[in-house]
This record gives C-alpha cells, sequence and structure tokens, in this order.
C-alpha cells in the first residue's frame, strides 16, 4: 500500500515561529515542508486547491522526489459557497471551486480527489448534493481522477453507512468512499464491520486518532485508539483485499505535527508493507 500524508498538517512549521504564523494567518514555507516530510521517506503527499500552483514550487516535486497523490477539492472552499442551494451565487461558486481543484489534481497526476459533505439543511439536501457529486464524478471520470466522499460526523452524511448508500443510490462508477478511522471512532462504527460493506467502493483511508467525541486528529494512539485496535483494523484492510492509499492526517494545532506524523509512519510500517 502507499502511504501518503496531508501536506496542511504541516502549515504552520514547528519550534517557535509556528506561533507567530498561527497569529498572523501564515503558512510555512512549502519547501521546507516538503523537505522534511521528503526526509522522513515519504513517497507521496495530500494537498489543498491552493497548494503547488506555481512552476516553481510544482518543481519542488522533482527536487524532493514526491507526487501528489490526493487533493481534498472542499478545503479554501469560498465563503458562503454550498452545493445545498438552488440559489446559483452560492451554488456556481461551489462547483466552479470543486471542479477547478479536479483539474488542478489531474495537472499534478494525482490519483484521487474528495469532498466532505456539509450539513444537512433539510430533506432535499441529500438530492442536491447528489446532483452535485453525479457531474463531479463525470469530471473526475474524464480527468482520471478517482472522486470520492469522507463521511464526516454532524453533516449530511455522519456515518460509513450512511455514505456508502448515498454512493450506492448515485450510481456512478467513479464515486468512491474515503474513509477516515477518527471519523469511525466518533460515530462508533466498527471498521470490522463497515468496511467489508464497501467492496470496490473503497478508495482512500485517512489515519488520525481523537477522543471519540470530537474530531481532533491527534496522533495515532495518543487518543481512545490502542495498537491492538490498529492491528485488527489493517487486518481487515488485508483481507477485503483492500491496495489502495491510506495517508496520515495531523492538525497543524498539534504540539509537534512533525513527530505526529514520524511516529505515526513508524507506526503503520509495523502493521503494513509500504510500496
Amino acid at each position: 500500500m502507499k502511504l501518503s500524508c496531508c501536506l496542511w498538517g504541516l502549515d504552520e512549521g514547528t519550534g517557535l515561529l509556528r506561533y507567530w504564523r498561527r497569529f498572523r494567518g501564515q503558512r510555512v514555507d512549502l519547501s521546507q515542508s516538503l523537505s522534511q516530510l521528503a526526509s522522513l521517506g515519504f513517497r507521496y503527499v495530500d494537498i489543498t486547491p491552493s497548494m503547488l500552483r506555481s512552476r516553481e514550487s510544482k518543481s519542488l516535486l522533482d527536487q524532493y522526489k514526491l507526487r501528489v497523490n490526493c487533493l481534498s477539492a472542499c478545503h479554501e472552499a469560498p465563503k458562503g459557497a454550498t452545493l445545498d442551494s438552488d440559489e446559483s451565487q452560492r451554488l456556481d461558486p461551489m462547483l466552479d471551486h470543486l471542479t477547478d481543484g479536479i483539474a488542478h489534481a489531474a495537472s499534478l497526476n494525482a490519483e484521487f480527489s474528495y469532498f466532505v459533505p456539509g450539513p444537512l439543511i433539510d430533506g432535499n439536501t441529500l438530492k442536491r448534493h447528489a446532483q452535485s457529486y453525479e457531474k463531479l464524478a463525470e469530471l473526475g471520470s474524464e480527468r482520471n481522477i478517482k472522486i470520492g466522499i469522507e463521511h464526516f460526523p454532524g453533516t449530511a452524511l455522519p456515518t460509513v453507512k450512511a455514505t456508502l448508500d448515498f454512493i450506492k443510490d448515485i450510481g456512478h462508477p467513479n464515486l468512491y468512499l474515503l474513509f477516515d478511522i477518527g471519523h469511525a471512532q466518533i460515530s462508533d462504527e466498527d471498521p470490522e464491520e463497515v468496511l467489508p460493506l464497501a467492496g470496490d467502493r473503497l478508495a482512500y483511508v485517512h489515519l488520525d486518532d481523537n477522543d471519540g467525541e470530537r474530531d481532533l486528529h491527534l496522533p495515532l494512539t495518543e487518543g481512545i485508539q490502542t495498537e491492538e485496535g490498529l492491528s485488527k483494523f489493517f487486518n481487515v484492510l488485508k483481507e477485503i483485499g483492500y491496495d489502495g492509499a491510506l495517508s496520515l492526517e495531523m492538525m497543524p494545532q498539534l504540539p509537534d505535527p512533525l513527530e505526529a506524523i514520524r511516529n505515526g509512519k513508524a507506526l503503520v510500517e509495523r502493521f503494513i508493507d509500504l510500496d
């Protein structure tokens, strides 16, 4: 399996300067983040839509022998934009943002792009989402990008089961599940029960931890996770024949996100063989 890392987890960097960057809302230098991940042995990274736009920044991928594996298309969406609306002034900016993100992913030869659903507004929320997701899935197919939906507690698709049902109802061959182990902890879904239900719709996996109530994106096994539980989780992935990518998703607000990523990678390598 491939192991990637969400690059935005290092947005604020480490050390004393991180507090200044947080205060100023500034990102750490992209070259530094990529260099750090390459030094840890990563070969793949996940990005947001605004990252790696310039020719100079794209050249860093070659410099550090890294590839973009996934783009989170819903990151950095325009304020007030949503797929859950019939009003063009709210719907069109979101569609344009997601469409541009998919195109950017394709320009970087990424394999995957995903969305997080918005909140449940009324009885027609999922119907409105479905209309847009089907169009975006088709666009991804044209660009050779797999399109995923991440189940997220507190949204219109709060569980793995609900997301799989939604994907099945839409029926597009290029619409997949992004499974987040931390989100499953919050929704109290056992990977041993829900992952076999996904079948060939499982296309990406996020690795993180939390307290079972909040989406904290803690380092692995520093919340309610145990090494025994992770071992069972990876065994389930092997049993269902999953050969897609895994990605460590750490919050930049952690005391030392780089150390969390380093330790997470070492822990994953204890359970599975990485490409």
